[in-house]
């Protein structure tokens, strides 16, 4: 009788104006249209938004730490001895704990306020997007104005982010096969083995849901523990002392460290993803929680595989640790071949993300007839930019730190903390002496001059490495 009492209420709402102006909206957060708001005035404390979710293939658990370690053991933690040249390998270890606690703990402020957002009003999930403008909407008049805007600029910068990591991937696809190819066949242009790849990318980002690529991610985290104790191999292979190499880097060179340990950490799209679509989301969060547990597995594995790889290659270390093993060697062949299959799986898993911010939240309710067509079309289209961009500007280690600086320093560390306030507000629950308000603004601060200096450093050196 309740079930069916809401139903009545939500059904009334739709023919009329919600106090919160979600009812035209829902549809772009994937959202039923019996889980739009009851009301604003009902107590959010009687409403547990995640006893309400609907998810057409919800994930386990276990599903989705598999997919949150898959997420984030790609491109990224290969390029950590060249994040380690740049940063010295003292201020590597402690930068990469400090970084990993932070994007921790903003996903953590992140989930918390959509959690606390959706329970005030009485939806069972909100997307980033949306998330971001309702907070927007309850937070501080100075920028209650930007809120209709917020969702184009969250989606703006989760699609860019998103579709770099695409790029990035394709490259090193394309280049580990070739340096193995070209040890037994005629040599090939990196972008002919680019335009090899291209049908069998098509054809993996036709997987439609996470459920389905949950065996994909199972087999690339085979392959990539498997592929990374190969490496270890390699490194510890009359490994040089800690004294030939810097302990500490230049301040500018840092700021490429950082942009390239945040791209590789901050998996803030796909890990929203998979909160929204997991099957006990409550398990999510909390001190020993699929969160928690996926970055400290990930954290650790960054610090060695950084630490061990600058000391063995130094300042050769290149934007993937595979491009230092030996071409001619069998096991270094294997390793390449091993990687490339890993991530080319993972492409499919980042892919999904765009896909899903462009289809459902843009396009899916302007196209009434053959949407499954129009679906794959969409899919194709996005799979066909992220070749031409990455067949464009090949430069795998400067678009890592690019892409790294650009995005997560706003999506992973700033706009949590600007959402945090923002749902506060209407309580002022900030803490004695304000805490939360001081906490947030340095990170706001933190993550701005992130994007400001890591982006600025990045695009000069893109540059440079033209000329």
């Amino acid at each position: 009788m309740e079930n069916a009492k809401e139903e009545t209420i939500n059904m009334q709402l739709l023919g009329s104006e919600s106090p919160y102006k979600v009812n035209n909206e829902i549809a772009g957060s994937g959202l039923n249209a019996s889980e739009v708001p009851i009301s604003p005035t009902t107590n959010p404390e009687d409403y547990d938004p995640h006893k309400h979710r609907n998810r057409p293939n919800p994930t386990s658990n276990a599903e989705t730490l598999i997919h949150l370690l898959k997420g984030s053991l790609g491109t990224g933690i290969l390029a950590m001895p060249n994040a380690f040249c740049n940063s010295g390998l003292v201020t590597g270890v402690i930068a990469t704990v400090i970084i990993g606690l932070l994007c921790t703990y903003c996903l953590h402020v992140l989930v918390k306020a959509q959690y606390r957002l959706c329970k005030r009003l009485r939806v069972p999930i909100l997307s980033y997007p949306l998330s971001m403008k309702y907070a927007l909407e309850e937070g501080p008049g100075c920028v209650q104005w930007f809120a209709p805007y917020a969702p184009g600029l969250v989606d703006g910068f989760m699609i860019v982010y998103q579709l770099g990591i695409c790029c990035v991937y394709i490259v090193f696809v394309a280049s580990n096969i070739k340096q193995v190819a070209d040890q037994y066949w005629e040599p090939l242009d990196v972008k002919t083995h680019m335009l090899i790849l291209l049908l069998p990318l098509i054809l993996i980002n036709y997987i439609r849901n996470l459920k389905l690529l949950a065996p994909f991610s199972t087999l690339a985290n085979a392959i990539t523990f498997v592929g990374l104790a190969m490496i270890l191999v390699y490194m510890f292979n009359d490994l040089p002392s800690v004294n030939e190499r810097e302990m500490f880097g230049t301040l500018r060179n840092f700021s490429l460290y950082f942009g390239t340990t945040l791209f590789a950490l901050e998996a803030v799209g796909v890990i929203i993803a998979l909160e929204n679509n997991m099957k006990t989301p409550q398990y999510f969060g909390g001190y020993c929680g699929v969160l928690n547990i996926g970055m400290t597995v990930i954290v650790a594995l960054y610090i060695l595989i950084g630490f061990f790889g600058y000391i063995k290659y130094g300042a050769k270390a290149g934007g993937s640790v595979t491009f230092n093993l030996p071409s001619e060697e069998v096991m270094a062949q294997s390793i390449k071949i091993m990687f490339a299959i890993a991530i080319f799986i993972t492409h499919a898993l980042q892919g999904y993300v765009p896909v899903e911010i462009i289809w459902h939240t843009y396009l899916d309710q302007k196209i009434q007839k053959r949407k499954i067509f129009w679906e794959y079309v969409c899919r194709t289209i996005i799979t066909l930019a992220t070749f031409t961009l990455a067949i464009t500007v090949p430069r795998l280690g400067l678009f890592i730190s690019l892409f790294g600086a650009l995005c997560l320093s706003a999506l992973g560390i700033a706009f949590p903390a600007i959402i945090e306030i923002c749902v506060l507000w209407p309580d002022r629950d900030f803490g004695p002496c304000m805490l939360m308000v001081i906490k947030n603004i340095c990170l706001i601060v933190f993550g701005l001059l992130g994007l400001v200096i890591g982006t600025y450093v990045s695009i000069v050196d893109i540059i440079n490495s033209f000329k």
